[in-house]
């Protein structure tokens, strides 16, 4: 079906905007057929520089300074802060989350993802051509795998780049990871454009995705995807942040609480492609319907958590209709207090514990980031849907908007 749908366009300015998505939810790209690179050169920044930006209220004030160039394009850090002590660092090169910090239990603030420190490691090390681990960046045009870099589309069949154990990771070998946005300030949010081109990376269509990041009073990051489309085409974008709430260079987060609203999740084959299945999680590893250490099961005997070497599988959130804004996960650290509640649109979520960090990696403590040093909690549509008809479409065609929400909110228990 090619009806278009009406979407609900939001503004995020502020705890009042948010607050009103919880109430009302989003819808998605579509009805329920049919829902939903740069040269390699690099220049170390100039000398640091600051400009103010206007608050709109919701946040105490938005300042950039350069971070360098890939090739000839200038790559700028955008950084957001608010009233109550938490700082995103963001960069217009792969939308890419550099840091976060918030406050601990006792007000301490910390970093609580995991990022590099220079723009020159995110080109030479973030990327699949390294064995790269995405640290904060923006995943697409499709996030997550499709099998064999194949998919059909209104009979015609499409190749796109094979780069991780013979199917497509992330968008294929140049992904809107290593992409330069075009970013603008809108009050106190952080716009992003990119335009993609049709037949970048063998996928049809031109489409123009925009991404904001905006973050209020709450503590709340909200990132508001949007794409729309000259040609029928897949999309599927999300952020590839991985979080430790004890701190960036704290070690493993196998100490981690970590609940999901979900009753059931798609195993993989042995190259971590979706079996078209929806298994219940009870009596398994993957049950964490209720809060659960992360470490205590992820050695267990279970032929899923072998594939990926520990937890690397896709979550269908339990959700009373296909468009409300919805709980996903919630992680604490117990240590710290921090606490981190993950909300979205998304009918998936993507837990990865890290499994193939190996310590050849420093962060932007010069910390070696080991195996399990942090969780990536990926709000998502399924990996390899285009090739199961079953699952919630990513089919995007003209005159329909595709339109996700996640807000990732910080806390602290008592």
């Amino acid at each position: 079906m090619a009806a278009a749908v009406v979407v609900t366009r939001v503004r995020m300015v502020g705890a009042v905007a948010v607050a009103a998505l919880f109430a009302a939810g989003l819808t998605g790209c579509d009805d329920a057929k049919d829902r939903p690179a740069v040269s390699t050169t690099v220049a170390p920044p100039p000398a640091s520089s600051t400009a103010g930006a206007t608050s709109a209220g919701s946040v105490a004030g938005m300042s950039t300074e350069p971070f360098g160039r890939v090739g000839d394009t200038a790559v700028t850090r955008y950084t957001l802060a608010n009233d109550k002590g938490m700082r995103v660092r963001i960069l217009d090169y792969g939308g890419i989350v550099q840091s976060l910090e918030a406050p601990d239990r006792a007000g301490r603030a910390a970093n609580v993802v995991l990022g590099f420190p220079t723009l020159a490691d995110y080109v030479a090390k973030n990327s699949p051509a390294a064995g790269g681990p995405y640290f904060g960046a923006i995943a697409g045009r499709y996030a997550n795998r499709i099998a064999k870099g194949l998919f059909t589309l209104d009979g015609k069949t499409y190749t796109v780049p094979v780069n991780n154990n013979g199917n497509s990771l992330h968008g294929g070998s140049s992904g809107f990871d290593q992409k330069v946005w075009r970013a603008r300030q809108e009050g106190g949010s952080l716009r992003l454009e990119y335009v993609s081109a049709a037949g970048e990376m063998g996928y049809p269509g031109a489409l123009t995705a925009v991404v904001t990041y905006s973050l209020d009073n709450d503590n709340r990051l909200t990132v508001d995807y949007h794409a729309t489309t000259d040609a029928p085409t897949v999309v599927n974008l999300t952020n590839h942040s991985y979080w430790n709430l004890a701190g960036e260079s704290a070690g493993p987060v196998y100490d981690h609480k970590l609940t999901l609203n979900a009753d059931r999740y798609t195993p993989v084959d042995g190259t971590q492609i979706p079996t078209g299945r929806l298994e219940p999680v009870a009596d398994t590893p993957m049950d964490f319907t209720k809060p659960a250490v992360i470490g205590s099961r992820i050695g267990a005997d279970n032929p899923q958590l072998k594939i990926g070497r520990g937890y690397d599988h896709n979550w269908v959130i339990n959700r009373p209709d296909d468009s409300a804004l919805v709980q996903a996960a919630v992680l604490e650290d117990p240590m710290s207090g921090r606490t981190l509640t993950v909300s979205t649109t998304q009918p998936g979520i993507q837990c990865y514990t890290g499994n193939f960090l190996t310590g050849d990696l420093l962060g932007t403590s010069n910390h070696a980031y080991r195996q399990g040093a942090g969780v990536a909690l990926e709000t998502q549509h399924f990996p390899d849907s285009p090739n199961h008809p079953d699952f919630p479409s990513t089919v995007l065609r003209p005159g329909q908007t595709y339109h996700q929400v996640t807000v990732y909110q910080l806390g602290v228990t008592k």
